[in-house]
């Protein structure tokens, strides 16, 4: 039975809550409780709460250890809503979706507190704009409403509850925190970019690399300054237009080598270096916030740390406790397993349906056995590169697998033409004309007309992506989801999630029941996000006690 609570917070700890019908429409009388945290805890039967916001009341409950199974995050809701209208920008704060009910001035959705780095508990303390506590059921049972008017309603119905169940999952791994050894990263650190200097506090391989750059051109450079690195270039006779590595490495001259390998080590230092590590690890754990559905394609993003950038050297830091281990899990060439689930082309999802190498069965069956060229060719398909040899690549896959083709191809037809695109579950591409669209273009500094040709190439390309990567983060959803109800009854805990790779701290114990609840929550994910259909959802997945060591 699904018992549906709605509660607000109201006062210092108080609460307001009543019973819900399935339509939205209150059951009871209104209670008014001394303390949120007993008014949840006191209700085990409810399998669903509806609140505001998952992030104005979630923490509070896992602070005092309580834990709930479901919510309905009404803000994050509202967002999922105005997206499929066309209507992506709009502020989605129940005060105004309340007052697109009402008539009335519409607020601007409040900014986000500012991230304190080493304050934790700052990163779900967000400004409130409180509305009455009627007002917000109003807001609640018009969303029900809305539902039954978009495209696929059972598909956003279950896009909307499985990114409300990503919010508690988001507060609940950064509760857990990712393992974090601060004295293996302090170690790397040191074999990397040796011993800093007193005063300026710069590491002694950067200043070494730094006068090695400036010998080689001859005088003083700051190689952590790009225009200074072309101009000394342009001195030396040398036209380049950026300090990237492929447009550097062919030049002939002495400053390169340790000039990449200077940008390498920088990035490193400013990063992740010993700065980060004081403001960001604590009590042995990394929680940077994460967000679920923080960009437009329903990919996660952080609040801060960079914490879905960890580069591969700093993994070494990531250790599992004593006794534990880290169950790291990354499922195998996602996007194309997504293509032949949304397309429904027989032949891709056949060659899907194997959890092993798909590009090799697809270099089998239209590229001669040639694994690179397969590769290029769908992932040509799913980005857009559809001219030069991307164009006869697209032309040898749509002869053996037409219909996944012509899906791809049908969205970026329809982002050109300017229209919506939604993934399978019924999340929304931004509309022609939104901002993000600029960064697509060739070069996004460049003052081009609405009305440009490249306006409409590059809206297609991202549409073209859309479709799949977007698909992919509704899959995840359900997956984290499915994995969360499976790990219930263990002391494991969910640490890590990025696009498609999750991490698990666990007793070494439980580590090979994690590895095979991993994979069944990969399986049924595909199952109740696309239907039945035979594509195998394979995960590649390490047991390590160092992140490091899945690699």
């Amino acid at each position: 039975m699904d018992e549906r609570w709605g509660i607000a917070p109201e006062g210092g700890r108080g609460a307001v809550l009543v019973g819900l019908r399935a339509d939205g429409e209150p059951v009871g009388e209104v209670r008014h409780e001394v303390d949120l945290v007993a008014a949840v805890a006191s209700r085990p039967s409810v399998t669903r709460w509806v609140w505001r916001s998952t992030a104005e009341v979630y923490p509070r409950l896992l602070a005092a250890g309580v834990r709930v199974e479901r919510c309905y995050d009404i803000e994050n809701t509202e967002g999922l809503l105005l997206g499929h209208a066309g209507r992506l920008g709009q502020p989605r704060s129940a005060a105004a979706a309340w007052a697109r009910l009402t008539g009335a001035p519409v607020p601007a959705d409040p900014p986000l507190r500012a991230v304190v780095p080493g304050d934790q508990s700052s990163l779900f303390d967000l400004p409130t704009e409180p509305i009455p506590f009627e007002a917000l059921l109003r807001v609640y049972a018009d969303q029900l409403k809305r539902h039954t008017t978009t495209e696929y309603p059972d598909r956003m119905r279950l896009l909307t509850a499985s990114e409300s169940s990503a919010m508690l999952i988001a507060a609940e791994m950064d509760l857990a925190g990712l393992p974090w050894s601060a004295d293996e990263h302090r170690a790397v650190l040191s074999e990397l970019l040796g011993e800093r200097f007193a005063g300026t506090g710069e590491p002694r391989r950067l200043t070494e690399l730094a006068d090695e750059i400036s010998a080689a051109f001859g005088h003083r450079v700051r190689p952590e300054l790009p225009a200074d690195v072309l101009k000394a270039f342009k001195q030396a006779g040398f036209q380049v237009k950026s300090t990237r590595k492929w447009e550097l490495e062919h030049l002939g001259h002495p400053a390169v080598a340790p000039l990449l390998e200077y940008k390498k080590l920088y990035r490193i230092y400013t990063a992740n270096g010993w700065s980060w590590l004081n403001d960001w690890v604590r009590d042995g754990r990394f929680r940077p916030g994460f967000v679920p559905g923080g960009t437009v394609s329903g990919r996660w993003i952080t609040n801060g740390g960079g914490g879905l950038q960890i580069p591969k050297v700093i993994r070494r830091a990531v250790v599992a406790d004593p006794g534990w281990r880290l169950v790291v899990a990354d499922a195998s060439q996602l996007e194309p397993r997504i293509l032949a689930a949304i397309s429904r082309d027989r032949a891709l999802m056949e060659v899907a349906s194997d959890p092993g190498d798909l590009y090799k069965s697809v270099s089998d069956r239209a590229f001669s056995g040639d694994r690179a060229q397969a590769k290029l060719a769908v992932l040509g398909a799913i980005y857009g590169q559809t001219s030069g040899d991307g164009l006869k690549n697209l032309a040898m896959l749509r002869k053996r697998f037409p219909t996944a083709v012509e899906y791809v191809d049908a969205a970026a037809r329809a982002g050109e033409d300017g229209r919506l695109v939604r993934t399978y579950l019924g999340r929304t591409c931004p509309p022609a004309g939104h901002r993000l669209d600029d960064v697509l273009l060739d070069d996004p500094d460049t003052e081009v007309p609405p009305t440009d040709p490249r306006h409409a190439r590059a809206r297609g390309r991202f549409t073209r992506n859309f479709v799949v990567q977007g698909s992919a983060a509704d899959w995840a959803l359900l997956m984290l989801a499915a994995l969360r109800q499976a790990l219930a009854g263990l002391t494991a805990e969910l640490v890590f999630f990025q696009h498609d790779e999750v991490i698990v701290h666990c007793p070494a114990g439980e580590a090979e029941e994690v590895t095979a609840a991993i994979q069944q929550a990969g399986n049924l994910a595909g199952t109740l996000t696309f239907g039945s259909t035979p594509t195998n959802f394979a995960f590649t997945t390490a047991t390590v006690q160092t992140y490091a060591d899945a690699k």
